[in-house]
């Protein structure tokens, strides 16, 4: 048996799919479906059932996934160990993450490591934020980077870079009018949040009833851009991150604003398994996502050229930022 076939047979179950599989090893779906074939004739029993509910390993197949998934985890390492020893930074990273950062605060930093590292392919997904955990644990991803980040004991959490929250309003709403609004200006106001279970909604709910404000939500997404056309289209106003707006600030089919009784942020943070050996290569996306200089000037505005992480070590839910090559006992985690 090929290390490659046991592989792509652990990561059919683990996400029940083979255009997944098929995926995250860079082959065919076909080529998927005969190594697959290949396995149950090897072994001359069925494997994997296909039904309504997605892709499900039968009783042997369960059997070849619990003891194969430590078999590529240990030649996983075996890999990186050679890597490190060789020095060639290569392989595959796959990498959570929610709709907000992966598209408008990992890019740069993307692009600054994929010019680095060619050799490094890189699978970015769009997860809801407790899925990144959930896949984190289960060894579907390798890293993911969140907001507010939550205190689990199974996770390692790196301090990344604070967003600043702002308010965002249609060019014809009243308040357009001023570069700075009051939280007693918004009392009675129609809002466009995300859903109720996402951490940026329950912190810009606290923000505003810390401030005396009873939101009213007229539409609830998932979703940043959804957010945003929601209030080009004036179903209401909003508070998101400050960089998820630029582009429509250039073309003027929003107003930011920022809040008169201060500035208010969302801190960010890199995640990964606790106990889990990490790659030269992921060892250096990280090196780049806490080191780097990707933003410059932007819509006027000075925008940070490197992470904030001195500030993100004095929000009141963050731990001090920490480099994985240190022991994971030094680890802080924030909540």
């Amino acid at each position: 048996m090929h290390i490659e076939t046991l592989k792509v047979f652990c990561d059919i179950i683990e996400s029940g799919s083979f255009s997944y599989a098929a995926s995250q090893n860079q082959v065919t779906q076909s080529a998927v479906s005969q190594q697959v074939r290949s396995l149950e004739e090897k072994y001359d029993c069925r494997l994997i059932e296909r039904g309504r509910a997605g892709v499900k390993p039968t009783a042997a197949g369960q059997i070849l996934y619990n003891a194969g998934k430590e078999i590529v985890r240990r030649f996983i390492e075996l890999e990186n160990r050679l890597r490190e020893i060789g020095s060639v930074v290569a392989g595959s990273i796959r990498v959570g993450t929610v709709y907000s950062v992966g598209l408008h605060e990992l890019p740069p930093y993307l692009t600054e490591f994929l010019r680095t590292y060619p050799a490094v392919n890189v699978h970015l997904e769009y997860l809801r934020a407790n899925k990144i955990y959930e896949d984190l644990i289960e060894g579907k991803i390798d890293l993911g980077v969140v907001a507010y980040p939550a205190k689990r004991s199974q996770i390692v959490t790196i301090a990344f870079r604070q967003d600043e929250l702002v308010l965002i309003v249609p060019p014809d709403n009243p308040l357009a009018k001023h570069a700075k609004v009051s939280f007693d200006e918004l009392d009675g106001q129609r809002f466009v949040g995300y859903e109720r279970d996402i951490p940026t909604r329950k912190a810009a709910d606290r923000i505003l009833r810390e401030h005396g404000v009873k939101p009213v939500y007229s539409m609830e997404f998932d979703n940043i851009e959804t957010i945003k056309r929601a209030v080009e289209i004036n179903l209401g106003i909003a508070i998101v991150p400050r960089l998820t707006v630029e582009h429509e600030l250039s073309r003027n089919t929003l107003k930011l604003l920022e809040f008169q009784e201060g500035t208010f942020t969302r801190p960010l943070a890199i995640i990964y398994k606790r106990g889990r050996e990490l790659s030269p290569a992921i060892r250096k996306f990280i090196d780049v996502l806490t080191t780097a200089q990707p933003f410059q000037k932007s819509n006027g505005a000075e925008r940070p050229e490197k992470p904030e992480r001195q500030r993100a070590d004095r929000t009141a839910d963050s731990g001090r930022a920490e480099r994985p090559e240190k022991s994971e006992k030094a680890a802080q985690e924030r909540s």
